[in-house]
């Protein structure tokens, strides 16, 4: 393939994920969320005719407006055919104009401003997260319509298959078409149970940037870009600048600010003891203070709160040595009890064994409730590899990191867990 073409494709890989979420929320505010496969099949066939396009006429000076102007001249086009349908109603004052021919395409113009997508995003947020929708769905839905995200991609964030997620979809667009739910914000009582659902998915989605699952590239940067946007979006609007949104914020701030130094030049994995802070992205860091400030109203404390508390403490720190593990531990233990889940009993097992040792560290994987559930996460066989190592148990170490590298996709992964397999085959050697 040309170094041409491997441009185009990956420009607009990185345009489906920054402007799809965009598109099919204006586009289903005009055709209704019972057609919601409109809209995504509108995104879809937009950025088929960009990469035809791009390849034989080379890339618009404006790529992100050309793809806007083409999916409005398509839905324009959808209208005029189905003129007569009763598919799509336009009754309601807002989209009345578009059954004139003569108001159309003005009509469909003041659907594509900038302020108005904002809104639009915001609105289909909120559709996703609907109360008679699951939260699994609710969260599955908003990755898939307005992150861009892979069936793959959020089977892996799930922990579960790739039919279960293709089967939550179908359900949640079916509920879509029943009920014809409208893009709105919800009431003030509504507001905050539905957030949740929201905050949810973009920590999904930056957790899959900051170490992604089915990437050559440890990091990506565009789904980090991309969460930290939504979240945004939701900041700087007055219904829903809530504790945890700006609690949100500040732990994405702090996690991202130390991309710079976890890989080496070569893309490889640097672990957090062995980096070079000074590489850490200081402006990010005052950034998450300030929004940990701001996320100091209410009365109540959420987990992001205390992750973002615990990822202030890496942070603060002037290097590995000087972590305050013991506050990260009782962040953690404060976390596990109010707000349980096999993935933070995992991460308080590592805070664990910094501060009483590998044997203490063992016992806390043991009393993981819902253990099994994390069998299938190459991340436990990791840390219970760690931990054996630590033990002088180097065949079980060496068989923990094994599976670990089974269960993971990702190279960069793969390669850290083998280069502590020749450590262990070099001791024995």
């Amino acid at each position: 393939m040309l170094p041409f073409t491997q441009n185009i494709d990956k420009l607009t890989d990185h345009l489906f994920r920054h402007e799809a979420g965009k598109m099919v929320s204006v586009l289903t505010k005009i055709f209704g969320t019972e057609n919601l496969e409109t809209a995504e099949d509108v995104v879809q066939q937009t950025f088929i005719d960009a990469i035809t396009t791009w390849k034989l006429k080379g890339i618009p000076d404006n790529p992100s407006a050309w793809l806007f102007r083409v999916a409005k001249n398509k839905a324009i086009d959808i209208i005029r055919r189905n003129k007569f349908s009763v598919q799509y109603d336009f009754s309601d004052n807002e989209r009345k104009l578009l059954t004139s021919e003569y108001s159309l395409a003005v009509t469909m113009d003041s659907f594509f401003t900038e302020e108005l997508i904002k809104d639009d995003m915001l609105r289909m947020m909120f559709a996703c997260c609907h109360p008679d929708i699951s939260e699994e769905n609710q969260i599955t839905l908003i990755l898939k319509i307005l992150c861009g995200f892979s069936t793959a991609e959020i089977a892996k964030a799930f922990l579960t298959s790739e039919d279960t997620v293709s089967k939550r979809l179908y359900r949640t667009k079916e509920f879509f078409r029943q009920n014809k739910i409208k893009l709105e914000i919800p009431s003030v009582h509504e507001l905050e149970s539905r957030t949740g659902a929201v905050l949810n998915a973009i920590y999904l989605l930056f957790n899959e940037g900051y170490n992604s699952t089915n990437s050559n590239d440890l990091i990506r940067d565009d789904l980090i870009e991309e969460a930290m946007m939504l979240c945004k979006l939701l900041t700087e609007n007055k219904h829903t600048q809530l504790p945890e949104v700006y609690a949100l914020m500040a732990l994405m701030c702090f996690h991202s600010s130390r991309s710079n130094g976890r890989l080496t030049a070569e893309g490889e994995i640097i672990l957090l003891k062995d980096q070079d802070r000074s590489k850490w992205d200081r402006i990010l860091i005052e950034r998450g203070y300030e929004f940990m400030n701001i996320a100091s109203f209410g009365k109540y404390v959420t987990s992001y709160h205390v992750e973002a508390a615990i990822a202030c403490e890496h942070c603060t720190a002037k290097s590995f040595e000087d972590t305050n593990w013991k506050r990260i531990l009782e962040y953690y233990e404060w976390m596990c009890k109010f707000y349980p889940s096999p993935i933070k009993e995992l991460n308080k097992v590592v805070a664990v064994m910094q501060v009483h040792g590998a044997a203490a560290a063992l016992q806390a994987l043991e009393e993981i409730k819902d253990k099994k559930k994390l069998e299938s996460f190459y991340i436990y066989h990791s840390i219970l590899g760690e931990i054996n190592f630590l033990l002088n148990k180097n065949k079980d170490a060496k068989e923990n990191f094994e599976k670990a590298i089974q269960l993971t996709q990702s190279e960069r992964e793969r390669t850290i867990l083998k280069e502590k397999i020749n450590k262990i085959d070099s001791i024995q050697n």
